[in-house]
């Protein structure tokens, strides 16, 4: 399978590494997850069903991670908020879905804002979130964090936590937290002017399910689907997660036709 052709963009002085594949709107962006990249299980569906459909396929990697320049430690969600505009605005045209999987949610949700407000909200045509994680550093991970954590982050800047999905362990920054804070999205409405569809596992030690409950409670009710997956993992990638995903896009690309 062609994984699209490799390009990169300068944002803020950092190589951001994109694959895109041309075809017809409304296209496809893919945002992932944190330390996640863009040629993982899902991504690499998604790339084989726009392929097979001829539908426009767009992804990146954020800065620090995968084919991207930068350093990991040094990233924040507002510098792969603006990663991911250049990516969109450079690289993609007419309306596209964006698939946000885990903080690739957060991202496309603030995305939505950001192009609102600069008179670009057309180019949204839906949001498809997997196991979607706005606002972690707030909701999920500062209730959690022990005293000697609070006193590390505070003294060094920065904590490891033990990673499930890799070797290395997890990094969060002072500057991650603090950040997150200022890209809240669940402190009042996300008028997000398109469908949404959330795939959410009710099995997800990462992101409890209760979580995109929540988030639904700042969206709009009328474009609004919920799929609850009673076994499903923080991944989402099993081969009936993925059908699922599938099957998601297919009926928000028919809602935007």
């Amino acid at each position: 399978m062609n994984a699209g052709k490799l390009d990169h963009l300068t944002v803020d002085g950092t190589r951001i590494a994109v694959r895109h594949r041309g075809g017809r709107t409304p296209g496809i962006v893919w945002l992932g997850g944190y330390r996640s990249d863009m040629m993982g299980t899902k991504a690499e569906t998604l790339n084989g069903w726009a392929a097979d459909h001829d539908h426009a396929f767009t992804r990146h990697d954020y800065s620090g991670h995968g084919e991207s320049g930068g350093a990991f430690a040094d990233g924040t969600i507002s510098a792969w908020l603006a990663q991911s505009l250049a990516v969109l605005r450079q690289c993609t045209v007419g309306p596209q879905v964006l698939v946000g999987s885990s903080m690739g949610a957060w991202i496309a949700l603030r995305m939505v804002q950001e192009l609102q407000k600069a008179g670009e909200g057309e180019r949204i045509a839906a949001l498809l979130l997997l196991a979607p994680a706005p606002d972690f550093t707030v909701e999920l991970m500062e209730p959690q964090l022990s005293d000697e954590q609070r006193r590390e982050l505070e003294e060094t800047g920065r904590i490891e936590e033990h990673s499930e999905y890799s070797p290395e362990p997890n990094i969060y920054t002072k500057a991650l937290f603090d950040d997150g804070r200022r890209n809240r999205v669940l402190t009042g409405l996300i008028d997000t002017h398109c469908p949404v569809h959330i795939l959410q596992g009710m099995a997800d030690p990462d992101v409890p399910y209760q979580h995109a409950l929540k988030l639904v409670e700042h969206l709009p009710a009328d474009d609004v689907t919920v799929s609850l997956i009673r076994d499903g993992d923080h991944r989402l990638s099993r081969p009936q997660d993925l059908r699922m995903m599938l099957a998601a896009l297919e009926g928000l690309i028919e809602r935007a036709a």
